[in-house]
This record gives structure tokens, sequence and C-alpha cells, in this order.
């Protein structure tokens, strides 16, 4: 079988190459007409490629001239480089010339301007921060531009220049002692700026709608400050604002020149409320509650006591007339209601009449005392919490900025002032609360006694 199937496939063979030849003669029409269309497709393709190598022959041209044109243009611009250069130097030699002639010229001037310029410039931090420059503006640039030509190699000095800050110095001087008035810029706290009357106290202190000024160089308009002075000196700046003439007394900064920072820095200084709220902490406000509430305790008590110590002794005072109403009256109508018991039954009787009414005269007594004894305890409990924030902020940043430590260490503090100012009027009203119950106990005691004294004369009598 594998005979017959190898002869059919080598006459199919035969068949598609007889094929093949007929298929491009029907399309060429002929093999001559095939071979002519051969020739000019190569005859095309050696155009194409005459026609590109040209374009390549033309661009490479055209490159090699624009490389010449740029080195053309390299060594130009070094020659100009060493020209300049030369030029350069010959310049500076020219200006060491010329400034050196100008130095002998102006001989003596150069210590002058030294002068000048070592002047100006303490001026200056005089007139960046003074009230003065907030009422002259520009003061400060005008002299700024005087130290920069003072100290200049070049340029000269004017006679006019050096007479205006011959008047600035004269007018920081004069206005300095004098108390004016005049339309400024003033920066609110909520930092609105608004054009109001200004009274400035020479160049202490600023005043306006009865509040007082700073003045800054950098911000360059008055300020009011955030917290103002007490009312007293309030009320005296507005005096001063309202007067024309005569003498007026008025707070100002003793130091003078810096636009009252002294008096910011007093008023800023936080008082003892904000230091407690700042520094107490969890501990301290434990502290402060305890207090309270044991001093209203104290408080409570000693007014019960001071109503029951009345009555007491308006029973001392009606002997005859004995009321349940009061401690006395209870007891001694225990004496009252066994008048046939002996003398030793009617003590133990009386006796345990003042200890039922012990109880609610020491009420709370006890409670007031743990406070008093708490409160200090608390406060070293804090100074130790807040020593132990120091020592982990020391781990973590070190010792070298202390205002890192500030924070435990004030912590540290207020807690123990906190605790010793709380047990000393804790102490001090359970003392006082103790003495008034003990007085009651006392009057008790002795009324008791006094009746058994009688009560035993009575059975000695009737016994004789």
């Amino acid at each position: 079988m594998n005979r017959p199937n190898l002869k059919v496939l080598l006459v199919s063979g035969v068949l598609l190459g007889l094929a093949a030849p007929l298929a491009a003669q029907d399309s060429a029409g002929s093999l001559a007409e095939l071979l002519d269309l051969v020739a000019e497709d190569r005859v095309a393709e050696s155009g194409e490629y005459r026609q590109r190598l040209n374009e390549f022959e033309q661009n490479a041209a055209r490159q090699e001239e624009i490389l010449d044109t740029t080195n053309n243009r390299i060594v130009e611009q070094e020659n100009l480089q060493t020209e300049l250069s030369d030029q350069f130097e010959q310049n500076e030699i020219t200006i060491a010339d010329k400034r050196e002639i100008l130095r002998d010229r102006r001989g003596d001037l150069n210590e002058l301007f030294g002068t000048l310029q070592g002047v100006a410039g303490d001026f200056l931090s005089t007139f960046e921060n003074s009230l003065v420059s907030a009422q002259y503006q520009g003061r400060s640039e005008a002299v700024e531009g005087f130290i920069e030509k003072a100290g200049s190699t070049i340029a000269q000095l004017e006679i006019e220049e050096m007479e205006r800050f011959w008047f600035y110095m004269h007018q920081e001087l004069t206005e300095s002692a004098r108390v004016v008035t005049y339309n400024g810029d003033v920066a609110m706290p909520n930092g609105d700026t608004v054009s109001q009357s200004v009274t400035r106290i020479g160049a202490f202190n600023a005043v306006s709608d009865g509040q007082y000024l700073r003045y800054s160089g950098d911000i360059g308009h008055l300020q009011v400050l955030p917290r103002q002075p007490d009312s007293a000196t309030l009320a005296s700046a507005r005096a001063l604002e309202s007067a024309s003439d005569g003498f007026v007394r008025v707070g100002i900064d003793p130091t003078g020149g810096v636009g009252g920072q002294v008096l910011a820095n007093l008023v800023n200084f936080p008082t003892v409320e904000e230091q407690v709220r700042n520094n107490s902490g969890i501990i301290g406000f434990i502290i402060i509650g305890v207090g309270i509430i044991g001093i209203l305790i104290a408080f409570l008590r000693l007014l019960i006591l001071s109503l029951v110590s009345l009555k007491v002794r308006a029973q001392l005072r009606n002997a005859d007339r004995l009321s349940k109403k009061n401690p006395l009256g209870r007891v001694l109508l225990v004496g009252e209601s066994n008048p046939d018991v002996d003398t030793e039954t009617l003590e133990l009787k009386l006796g345990e009449a003042i200890l039922q009414e012990t109880p609610s005269l020491e009420s709370m007594l006890t409670l007031i005392k743990m406070i008093a004894t708490i409160a200090p305890l608390g406060g070293l409990l804090g100074t130790v919490t807040g020593m132990i924030q120091v020592f982990q902020q020391i781990t973590v940043y070190g010792a070298g900025d202390p205002t890192i430590m500030a924070g435990g260490i004030s912590q540290a503090l207020m807690t123990t002032v906190l605790g010793i100012v709380v047990a000393i009027p804790t102490i001090f009203m359970h003392t006082v609360v103790k003495s008034r119950a003990d007085n009651i106990t006392h009057i008790l005691e002795q009324q008791a006694t006094g009746m058994i004294a009688q009560k035993a004369e009575r059975e000695a009598r009737a016994a004789g």
C-alpha cells in the first residue's frame, strides 16, 4: 500500500510545477514581458538610490559648513575672553590706583567718616525701636543708607546727609522730653489696624484710647498690649489723654527708649490663677478639689456648732425650762426623768446621754483632719511625678535647654505649694471646729457633774 501513495505524490508535484509558470505567464503575458518588468524595477531602484545618495552628500556638506562656522566662533570668543580678561585686570589696577588717590585726597575725612559710621550704628538700634520712630517714619532706613555710604570707599558723604543725621539725633533727644499727641496707625488685639489719636510720653510709653501701646521696628506701627496694667494705671492714662495742660500723674516704663518692653513683660507675667491652671496638672487639681471640699465641710460644721452653742448657752440662761432641741436640754432631761435613782445610776445615765450627743458634735472632724493630712502627701506625689518627668526629658533631650525641663519643675513645685496651701487652712479650720465641739461637750459634762453633785448633796442631807 506504500508504493501507490508515493506515486500519487510524485504526480501531484509535477502538476504543481507546471501550473506555476503557467500562472506567471498569464499575469505577465509572456516571459519577455516579465523580464522587462524586472529590468524597469531595477532601474527605478537605482534612481531612488542615487537621489538618496545626493541628499546625504548635501547634508554632510552642510554639516561640515556648520562645524567650520562653530569652530570659527569658538576661536573668536576665546580671543574675546582673552581681551576682556586683560581689560579686567587693567581695570582692577586702575581702580586700585584711583582708590589710593581718593584715599590720599580724603586725608582726615576717612577718620571722620569712620567716626560717623560708628555713631550712626549705635543710634540705629535706638531709632529702630524708639517710640519717636513710630511718629516720624523712615528714620531707620535713612540712617542705614548713611552708614552704608560712610563705610564705602567710593561714595562720598554730602554735608546735607551729615546735617540730616545730626538732625535725627537732635530730634531723638528733643522728642524724648516731650508729651505730644498725633494721629497714627494702631494695631488692635484682633489684628485690625485703625488710625486714631496717640499720646506719646517722651520715649517711655504711648497710650491711645486709655490703653498702653508698644512699638517694634520690625512691624513698623504701634500695637495695643494684649494685657493691660491695673485699672488705676489705665485711669491715669485716660486722664493724660484728656488733659490739655498742667501736670498729670501717669505710669511709665522707667527704662525708656525701648517702647515699654519692661512694662509689657510685667503685665504679661502670669497671674497666680494662670500659674495654677498651667502648672498644676491632674494631681494639683485633685488637691484643689479636695481642699475646697474640706474647707466647705469645715465651714458648714462651724456654722452648725455655732448655732448649737447659741442654743446651749440659751438653755443655760433658762435652766428651769428644759428643751429637747439642744444637747444640754436633752442631757438634763435625762436627770429630770430619773429623780429616784441613786447617784451612781444617775451618773451612768448622764454619761450615756453625753456619749449619745458626742457623735453629732464631732461629726466630720475626722474627715477634715484626713484632708489636712492628705493634701501635703498629694503635693509630695506631684513633686515626685514632676521630677520624674524632668529626668525623662533630660534623658531624651539632654540638659542643654532649661526651658524643656521647666514644665516638670513647675508642676513639681506647684503641687507642693498647693498641698501646703490646702493643708494650712484645713488644719486651722479643724482646730477651730474641734475647739467649738469640745466647748459644747465641756458644758454638757459640767452641767451633768453639777446635777450629780446636787443629787449627792440631797441624799447626804436625807441620810443625816
